[in-house]
């Protein structure tokens, strides 16, 4: 018997075609005629044969198997999936946005330009700095932009013999190796035990071989560190720049700036704290920010106002070049730029405090029955661990976040940050109801009682969904990612 949801290539039938083409006006040509023969296939690729309603079908199941913030809760930590208001897409979607090129004369693309320009605006008033370009293509992109800033503002001053980029264990994974792409060598600071950057380990580490501190706040603990002054204050007292890692925004829109906090340069994430879609429907932006000493070494382009018109700015001398192709991926500054529109400086504001409370709320409603490795009301998310109920009863964070698909939500990130054993983060954000917090809160302390009563259930979760229990590491270790026909 055939699987329930069975391959395209298990439904293909000889013959069978889901298009109709009408005969063609101009003379048949085919690649063939201009490849050499030994760059010519010696059989036709097996491509499934399948009639239109079985292709229509095909997609739409594989469509109805995805889970995202459209379908339900989707609390995965440090990644802010909150919904994404659909006037949002509209707004991308008008003629005059979608139709234009980037090879398009500037003057036939002025409401591009001026969106672009007061985007850019925007950021900087919302993050503290003075200039941004939007031309990264996502954060981590958008952290590379920055350190490569950083190391083009000290070559500037001949001051070659910074080396090192500090990064806390807290830290996201993309910033040591945005660091060791830039050419530095990470150097790793450990948190205290309030779960912030350990000042005094700091101090030790700080000298003038270091370039700069990157760092989230709040951090990935979901925590503000409540050193952040006495952190700058420690950098830029050897010379060194800090950079904001923006993934963690949601939480501080409309209370507090990274540029007020003593950051030199930042990013945002559009597709994150702007309500752009993440993954299929992205794709991402990284805009980055600098206070006005590092201007100088931003992407070129950069779009400017001189009164009269908007123009692209390509004379920038100690610019770092061009990190993407054109100006960024503009549709998805046109979504983030409606959103910071309908929503002006108290709703995004709103959006923060929000985003604050639902992760506290769902955080006392289960912290008698997962542990807290830092007793502090958190940020926009929070990370507790099953460490006692592991011990106890062998269930790890994989069988929690497992039992979560049997309540159709999408589990929170694991194993992450890497010092909280067994870690399980999770970032509600604002667009949640009461109910849904509750739903969630619920379904985490029946899983957390089911580990005691009932622990080869969890063991063998899901029990819903289309497929079961996963042999994950047999995947990673001999992936099967392409069709092969059974002999």
């Amino acid at each position: 018997m055939k699987r329930l949801e069975p391959l395209i290539f298990e439904v293909s039938s000889p013959g069978r075609k889901a298009y109709s083409l009408p005969e063609l006006e101009v003379p048949n040509s085919c690649v063939c005629n201009f490849l050499p023969e030994s760059e010519l296939r010696k059989t036709a690729p097996e491509l499934p044969e399948v009639s239109e309603v079985d292709l229509v079908r095909h997609f739409t199941r594989l469509s109805q198997l995805n889970h995202g913030v459209d379908i339900g809760f989707y609390p995965l930590g440090s990644c802010t999936m909150k919904y994404n208001p659909k006037v949002n897409e509209e707004a991308a979607n008008l003629p005059g946005f979608t139709d234009i090129h980037p090879y398009a004369p500037v003057e036939t693309v002025q409401g591009a330009l001026e969106l672009m320009y007061n985007l850019q605006n925007y950021l900087c008033e919302i993050g503290g700095m003075d200039e941004m370009s939007l031309q990264p293509a996502a954060g981590a992109h958008g952290e590379l932009t920055g350190i490569h800033i950083i190391r083009a503002y000290h070559k500037s001053r001949n001051d070659h013999a910074r080396t090192k980029i500090l990064i806390p264990d807290s830290a996201h994974g993309t910033n040591p190796a945005s660091g060791v792409l830039a050419g530095f060598q990470t150097v790793q600071i450990p948190s205290d035990s309030r779960g912030g950057v350990d000042v005094e380990a700091l101090e030790k580490v700080m000298d003038e071989t270091v370039a700069g501190l990157m760092l989230t706040n709040p951090n990935t603990l979901g925590l503000f560190d409540e050193n952040i002054e006495k952190i700058t204050e420690i950098v830029h007292s050897k010379g060194g720049l800090l950079y904001y890692d923006g993934a963690n925004a949601n939480a501080i829109m409309g209370i507090c700036r990274p540029g007020d906090m003593g950051f030199d340069v930042m990013h945002f994430n559009l597709h994150k704290t702007f309500a752009t879609p993440h993954g299929g429907g992205g794709p991402g932006s990284g805009p980055v920010g600098v206070k006005k000493h590092l201007a100088p070494f931003l992407p070129v382009p950069v779009v400017k106002f001189d009164g009269q018109k908007y123009y692209l700015d390509y004379d920038r001398p100690q610019s770092i070049g061009r990190m993407k192709g054109f100006y960024g991926n503009f549709l998805v500054m046109v979504k983030a730029y409606a959103y910071i529109r309908s929503m002006g400086p108290d709703g995004l504001k709103a959006v923060s405090e929000n985003a604050v409370l639902n992760a506290n709320y769902v955080l006392r409603r289960i912290v008698d029955y997962y542990d807290l490795p830092y007793d502090r009301h958190c940020k926009h998310e929070f990370v507790v661990s099953p460490q006692r109920i592991k011990e106890e009863t062998g269930i790890h964070t994989m069988d929690i976040s497992k039992g979560l698909l049997d309540y159709g939500v999408h589990p929170p990130t694991n194993y992450f940050p890497l010092i909280v054993d067994e870690a399980i983060m999770v970032e509600p954000t604002e667009t949640e109801s009461k109910d849904s917090l509750d739903y969630f809160a619920d379904a985490l302390i029946e899983i957390a009682k089911l580990a005691y009563s009932d622990p080869e259930k969890l063991h063998q979760a899901p029990h819903t969904t289309v497929v079961g229990r996963l042999d994950e590491a047999g995947a990673a270790k001999n992936p099967r990612i392409r069709w092969q026909k059974e002999a």
